[in-house]
């Protein structure tokens, strides 16, 4: 599995990773088509608008087919399989690394997914307007040269998240939903995806987040329908199964990557979450991937 911690191919500002492409772009070689299409952990963002036509992305073992006006975003360290090319595909795609969201005035809390929804589908006006703003960036990033200034490329890209952020939520909750519980859910799954293999206790995580362990279950209950301990343990096994379908590690180095001290017991826990053993599990992939 490659990873995607090279400097961006393509379109981007120098002083900035960012990268914009459309359809229009020029596409690539038949080759590098081939090595792109392999599946590989993202080190950025990446944000994709279908302008029209329908296109199928796996992320984290999982397919998402989009539409006209459907937009998918992808976080760092998920596992991504792009689709190869389809027939009067129009699209825009966006990827930027954490440095350059650092640059933003604002932090966008749908870029770290809390409401469990990597899909935005918008009306007509938001869409025009989001279609837009991707057509500026593109033209910026690929059509001018010199390449403009960077405060430029960051308010268009500001611009954009913030159409995003306010679609996200939209879609998903009231508008009053970014409130303290939810602040809270974020910071939540942020320590989850930071800590996830030093596998914290629930309590202390409650502690770092400054709550009670029942205010956490409750915050983390509303937001998820689950318990943080269960979260936790399914962002465990959504990890490993990343590892152990696109990595050659043994089923014993898997554990200990993931921080568990008995591979036994992770192996129980594998099936009862997933309800495949670990080998029942790496049989079906084979056999899909034969398809």
């Amino acid at each position: 599995m490659e990873d995607t911690n090279r400097k961006f191919e393509g379109s981007q500002n120098d002083r900035v990773s960012i990268k914009v492409v459309s359809n229009e772009s020029p596409y690539l070689s038949a080759d590098l088509q081939q090595k792109l299409l392999q599946p590989r952990r993202l080190s950025s963002y990446f944000i994709v608008l279908i302008d029209s036509g329908t296109i199928t992305y796996n992320i984290d073992l999982q397919d998402i087919t989009l539409t006209d006006g459907h937009l998918l975003f992808a976080m760092p360290n998920q596992v991504f399989t792009p689709p190869a090319k389809t027939a009067d595909l129009k699209y825009f795609k966006v990827l930027f690394d954490e440095n350059t969201l650092a640059l933003l005035p604002q932090h966008f809390p749908f870029l770290v997914n809390p409401l469990n929804s990597q899909t935005i589908i918008f009306d007509d006006v938001t869409r025009e307007r989001v279609r837009k703003v991707f057509e500026i960036l593109h033209h910026i990033l690929y059509a001018d040269k010199p390449v403009t200034d960077t405060e430029i490329v960051l308010a268009y890209l500001n611009s954009l998240l913030v159409e995003l952020n306010s679609a996200y939520f939209k879609n998903n909750e009231p508008v009053n939903s970014l409130n303290t519980n939810l602040s809270k859910f974020i910071e939540f799954k942020l320590m989850v995806e930071t800590h996830l293999t030093e596998q914290p206790s629930v309590h202390t995580i409650a502690e770092k987040l400054e709550l009670t362990t029942n205010s956490l279950y409750r915050i983390v209950k509303e937001y998820s329908g689950v318990s943080p301990k269960d979260f936790f343990t399914s962002r465990l096994m959504i990890e490993a199964q990343r590892k152990l379908h696109y990595s050659n590690l043994s089923v014993k180095e898997v554990a200990y990557d993931l921080g568990f001290n008995d591979p036994a017991y992770f192996s129980r826990l594998f099936k009862k979450c997933t309800g495949k053993s670990v080998s029942e599990f790496l049989e079906a992939q084979q056999d899909s991937s034969r398809q």
